[in-house]
C-alpha cells in the first residue's frame, strides 16, 4: 500500500515534526513549550493511530503506518533526552523505552494507547503546559468560526465532504468518525488548530485568540456526538462529576477513557452534553474560584518574597480573571456573599498597596479562603431550579432597571411639563438605542470577543462617572427652576429656545449612557443564569420584571402630571442629585475593582445600592459631588431672593 493511500491526515504533519526535530539542536537549557507540545502531539498520534497499523492479534495491517509508529516512538525517546534534567527524567525515559519495546513487539492497540497516554501525562507533569481554557469556551462562537474557516474543506456537518475536499491529498479529516473521535481529546484538537498541519492544506490558526481556538476545538469535538441523547441527567450523578471534576479534565479526557469509568453509552452521552455545554462542568464556577485561590497563593508568595508589585498584580488578577467571571452567578444566589468577597478583596489590595506586614496579608487571604468555601457551597448546588432562576431573573432586572427608569421618567416628565413633546423623540431614541446596543453587546460577547473583567469595570465606571457629572449640572439647573417664579420667568424669556436641538441630543445621550450602563451589567448577570439552564423560567422572570417596571413608570408619569411645576422641579432636583451622588460612588468603585484607581479602605459599611463604598477615593468623590450640589442649591436660593427683592 502506498503512503498516499493511508487514511491518516496527520501522517504528513508528524513527518514534518520529525524533520523539524531533526534540525533542532539538542541539549536545551530550559524546556521549550513548543518542544513539549510537539512530543505530546506525537504521543497522542501514536495512541490514536497505532490501531491503523497493527490489529488486536499483533498482525501488521499497514506496513507504512507501522513504520511511522516505530519512527515516532524512537523520536520521542530521542527528544526526551534533550529536555532539561529533572527528577522525572529517568522515569520518562524508562516509559519511552517501554513504549518503543511494545511497538517493536507489535503489542495490542489498547496497550500501546495506554502506554502513550501514560507517557504523555507524565510529560505534562514534568514540563507543565496549559491544557484547558480558564473559562468555559463559547461553543456557539466555535460553530460560527467553523463555518467561516473549516466547512469549505471538512463540510458543514464535519464529515470531510466540503466543496474543496475533492482531490485534496490527504483528504480532510471526518470529524463525525466515532471511532477516531472517541480517541481524540479536546486538547489535541486545540493543539492542531493552533499549529496547523504542515504539508497539508490545513493552516495554523495561531492568530486566533486563545478563547476562539478553544471554542473551535470544543465545537469540532462535538460533531461526532450530535446524534446522542442529552446527557444532562447523567451529569447529575456523582460518578460523572468525579470523572470530570473541572475544565482540565474535560479538555484532556478522551471519550474512550471516560467510557472505562461510566460505560460506553453514558460516556458518549455525557461527552455530547459537556462539549456542547462546557459551563456545566464548573457546577456554578468552581474553576473560577480555583483560579482565584491559585492567584491569591501566588500573591502571598510574591509578597513574602518582597515583590509587592507582583503581589498587587496577582491579587488584581485573582479578582478580574478568577472571581469576576462567576460573580454574576453567585450574586444571583447570594448577593450578600458577593459584597463580602468584593470588600475583602479590596481590603487585600489596599493592604498590599500600603505595604502592610506579611502577617496581615496572610490573615486577609485566610479570611478570603473561608468566604470562598462558602461560595463553593452556594455554587456547587448544581444547576438552578425553575423557582430560583425565575426569582434571580426578576430581581436582577428590577434592581438594575429601576435606577435607569428613575432618570428616564424624570426627563420625560420634565419635557411634558415644559410642553416640549417634540423632544421626547430624542429621549426615547436614547433609551431604545441603549437597549439595541445592549443586544449588540450580547452578540459581540457571544460571537466576537470575550468581555474581560477589567473591560467590564472600565465600561461601568466610565459610564457612571459621565452620568454623575451630567446629573450634577442637571440637578442644580432643576433646583434653580424650583425657586418661586423662576420657571415662569424662564418660560417667558426663553420659551422659543427652551430646548434647542443640541439640548435634545444631549438628553438623548444622557438617557443612552444611563440605560446602557444598567443593560450592560444586566447582560452579564443574565449570561451567567442562562448557562445554568431553566431558560423558560429566566424568560418568565425577565418578562415579569419588565411588566413591573412598566407599571412603575406609568404610575410615576401619571403622578408627575398632578404636581405643581415648582414642586415638580424641586422633587426632580432632589432625585437627580441623589442619583449623581450614587453614580459617583459606583463609578469610582468600578474603576477600583478594575485596577484603574488606587484603593484606600476605611472602616465602615458598604451599601452598594446607594453607591457607598468604604474607600477614601469613593467617599471623596461623593463628597465632592455633594458639596457641588449644596453650593449650587445655595446659589440658586440667593439668586432667587435677590430677584424677589
Amino acid at each position: 500500500m502506498s503512503p498516499r493511500s493511508i487514511p491518516v491526515c496527520l501522517r504528513r504533519f508528524c513527518a514534518a515534526i520529525l524533520l523539524a526535530a531533526a534540525a533542532t539542536p539538542g541539549g536545551v537549557a530550559a524546556a521549550d513549550p513548543t518542544e513539549v507540545a510537539t512530543l505530546w502531539r506525537l504521543l497522542d498520534y501514536i495512541a490514536v493511530d497505532y490501531r491503523e497499523a497493527v490489529d488486536g492479534q499483533g498482525r501488521i495491517v499497514n506496513a507504512d503506518e507501522y513504520a511511522e509508529m516505530r519512527e515516532f516512538a524512537q523520536t520521542v525517546g530521542q527528544r526526551l533526552q534533550t529536555l532539561p534534567d529533572g527528577p522525572q527524567q529517568a522515569s520518562l525515559r524508562a516509559e519511552a523505552d517501554a513504549l518503543i519495546a511494545s511497538i517493536e513487539a507489535r503489542a495490542a492497540p489498547e496497550r500501546i494507547a495506554a502506554q502513550a497516554r501514560s507517557l504523555a501525562a507524565a510529560l505534562m507533569s514534568a514540563y507543565p503546559l496549559p491544557q484547558a481554557p480558564l473559562v468555559p469556551p463559547d461553543v456557539a462562537r466555535g460553530a460560527v468560526l467553523y463555518q467561516q474557516l473549516c466547512a469549505a474543506c471538512h463540510g458543514e456537518g464535519g464529515a470531510g465532504d466540503g466543496p474543496l475536499a475533492a482531490g485534496m491529498e490527504p483528504p480532510p479529516i471526518d470529524f463525525t468518525d466515532a471511532q477516531r473521535a472517541d480517541e481524540r481529546s479536546l486538547f489535541a484538537l486545540y493543539q492542531v488548530i493552533g499549529q496547523g498541519l504542515e504539508d497539508t492544506p490545513m493552516p495554523a490558526y495561531a492568530h486566533l485568540p486563545e478563547a476562539d481556538r478553544w471554542a473551535l476545538a470544543f465545537y469540532v469535538g462535538s460533531l461526532a456526538y450530535l446524534g446522542e441523547k442529552d446527557g444532562a441527567e447523567i451529569w447529575q450523578s456523582a460518578a460523572a462529576r468525579a470523572a470530570v471534576p473541572d475544565l482540565e479534565a474535560l479538555a484532556t479526557l478522551t471519550p474512550s477513557a471516560l467510557a472505562q469509568t461510566l460505560g460506553h453509552e453514558p460516556a458518549r452521552r455525557l461527552t455530547a452534553y459537556l462539549r456542547r455545554e462546557p459551563a456545566a462542568v464548573l457546577a456554578g464556577g468552581e474553576q473560577g474560584l480555583e483560579l482565584t485561590r491559585r492567584r491569591l497563593a501566588e500573591s502571598r508568595a510574591a509578597y513574602a518574597g518582597g515583590d509587592a508589585n507582583a503581589a498587587a498584580r496577582l491579587a488584581l488578577s485573582a479578582y478580574l480573571d478568577g472571581f469576576e467571571p462567576v460573580e454574576a452567578l453567585l450574586s444571583a444566589r447570594d448577593a450578600d456573599l458577593v459584597v463580602q468577597i468584593e470588600t475583602a478583596m479590596s481590603e487585600l489590595r489596599a493592604r498590599i498597596a500600603r505595604r502592610a506586614p506579611a502577617a496581615e496579608i496572610d490573615a486577609q487571604i485566610a479570611a478570603l479562603e473561608d468566604l470562598f468555601d462558602t461560595a463553593q457551597t452556594a455554587l456547587g448546588e448544581g444547576r438552578a431550579d425553575a423557582i430560583s432562576a425565575f426569582v434571580g431573573a426578576l430581581t436582577i432586572l428590577l434592581r438594575e432597571g429601576f435606577e435607569a427608569l428613575l432618570l428616564v421618567v424624570a426627563i420625560v416628565a420634565f419635557l411634558r411639563k415644559a410642553g416640549r413633546s417634540e423632544a421626547l423623540t430624542f429621549v426615547h431614541a436614547g433609551w431604545v438605542g441603549a437597549l439595541a446596543a445592549g443586544a449588540a453587546t450580547w452578540a459581540a460577547a457571544t460571537w466576537l470577543v470575550t468581555i474581560s473583567g477589567a473591560g467590564r469595570e472600565l465600561t461601568e465606571g466610565a459610564a457612571a462617572l459621565f452620568a454623575a457629572a451630567v446629573l450634577l449640572f442637571v440637578g442644580i439647573w432643576m433646583h434653580g427652576k424650583s425657586q418661586a417664579g423662576a420657571w415662569q420667568r424662564y418660560v417667558q424669556a426663553k420659551l422659543a429656545h427652551a430646548l434647542s436641538k443640541r439640548s435634545a441630543w444631549f438628553l438623548a445621550l444622557l438617557s443612552f449612557v444611563v440605560v446602557y450602563r444598567e443593560v450592560f451589567e444586566t447582560i452579564l448577570f443574565y449570561a451567567a443564569l442562562w448557562s445554568q439552564g431553566q431558560r423558560e423560567a429566566i424568560v418568565a422572570g425577565a418578562a415579569t420584571a419588565v411588566l413591573v417596571l412598566a407599571a412603575i413608570a406609568w404610575a410615576m408619569l401619571r403622578y408627575a402630571r398632578r404636581i405643581p411645576i415648582a414642586q415638580f422641579f424641586a422633587l426632580s432636583a432632589a432625585l437627580v442629585a441623589v442619583l449623581a451622588v450614587v453614580l459617583a460612588g459606583k463609578g469610582v468603585a468600578a474603576l477600583q475593582e478594575g485596577g484603574f484607581m488606587a484603593v484606600t479602605t476605611l472602616a465602615g459599611p458598604r451599601i452598594a445600592w446607594i453607591g457607598v463604598y468604604p474607600t477614601v477615593q469613593g467617599l471623596a468623590a461623593q463628597a465632592a459631588v455633594l458639596a457641588a450640589l449644596v453650593a449650587g442649591f445655595a446659589f440658586n436660593r440667593l439668586r432667587a431672593r435677590a430677584v424677589a427683592a
